[in-house]
């Protein structure tokens, strides 16, 4: 583990691969159930007060990803409200934690996301607490393995795929623009898979793909208001989806094909969100950038 994200050193060696054992833990993932436990910059990430008094709002920040930013977010000085399933409380305590030990304000809000009225109380209750809304991140996510063919994917998978990964994309969005002013950045997560689909993950990748399109679109309707829109794409990253979702094969090769011969750490992630939605990015709008361990996407 690097002493910060700062040190050089060779990105071969700076983790190692996940020790998994092919290890398998039950749906959503908590992070207290996995062996080899994801580094989300707990030591290692150190801030610069980029995000000084800005207000964020994350999805899925419970875990993975959206705990790094999280935690990044708020050691570089912003205030931070997280959404995330009821079945993830804990995880998302364990965050909120982290960002309060940053000096920061936590706001907590479960619920799910597939649904549209609540998108809609999420935004309200950031406004309430915030004021406004500088940073939208859309994180969460739904994806499910299925080792057989399209007739595998149910309808009621491929319903909920496309309602966590995309229409709460369009609703936060929706919901959120008018609180956000000029100068405010929303990010959305989206994937290697966007670009390199997975046979075995045939709709997550499909989302994937939509999230790029509606970026660059968005990117360029909100242009006159001063709101840049911006995509990360990981690669294949260390977090409880990993196991909570692929088969015991797939969870102990996981990264092992990219150039860089790992999976990658959800705290490598964050400091592109960073970049996304600090004023050193003012220039970048409708791009995708991927963190992906050497494998294109585009």
């Amino acid at each position: 583990m690097p002493d910060d994200q700062y040190t050089g050193q060779d990105p071969t060696q700076q983790y190692a691969q996940p020790d998994t054992e092919g290890e398998q833990i039950d749906y959503p993932g908590p992070t207290g159930a996995m062996g080899d436990k994801p580094d989300h910059g707990e030591d290692s990430y150190r801030g610069s007060h980029r995000l000084t008094d800005r207000t964020a709002v994350i999805t899925g920040g419970d875990s993975g990803i959206g705990r790094a930013v999280a935690l990044a977010f708020a050691r570089e000085g912003a205030d931070v409200l997280i959404s995330y399933l009821p079945s993830e409380e804990k995880d998302a305590q364990e965050t909120a934690r982290l960002i309060q030990d940053a000096g920061r304000r936590a706001v907590t809000v479960p619920g799910d996301l597939t649904d549209e009225e609540q998108c809609r109380r999420l935004v309200e209750r950031a406004v309430r607490e915030f004021g406004r809304i500088d940073i939208l991140v859309n994180n969460a996510a739904y994806q499910m393995v299925q080792m057989g063919g399209i007739e595998d994917i149910t309808t009621e998978q491929f319903d909920r795929v496309l309602k966590t990964n995309l229409y709460a994309m369009f609703w936060l969005c929706k919901q959120a623009i008018p609180h956000m002013r000029p100068g405010a950045s929303i990010i959305n997560t989206s994937s290697i898979q966007a670009s390199d689909p997975s046979p075995e993950l045939l709709d997550y990748a499909t989302t994937k793909a939509g999230i790029v399109n509606f970026t660059k679109g968005l990117a360029r309707m909100l242009a006159d208001k001063g709101i840049r829109v911006n995509a990360v794409a990981p690669g294949p990253i260390w977090t409880p989806l990993i196991p909570a979702t692929m088969p015991e094969p797939k969870v102990g090769s996981h990264g092992q094909e990219t150039p860089l011969h790992r999976a990658g750490q959800p705290a490598e992630v964050a400091p592109a969100y960073v970049f996304f939605a600090s004023q050193e990015s003012s220039y970048v709008t409708a791009e995708v950038l991927g963190v992906t361990g050497g494998q294109p996407v585009t």
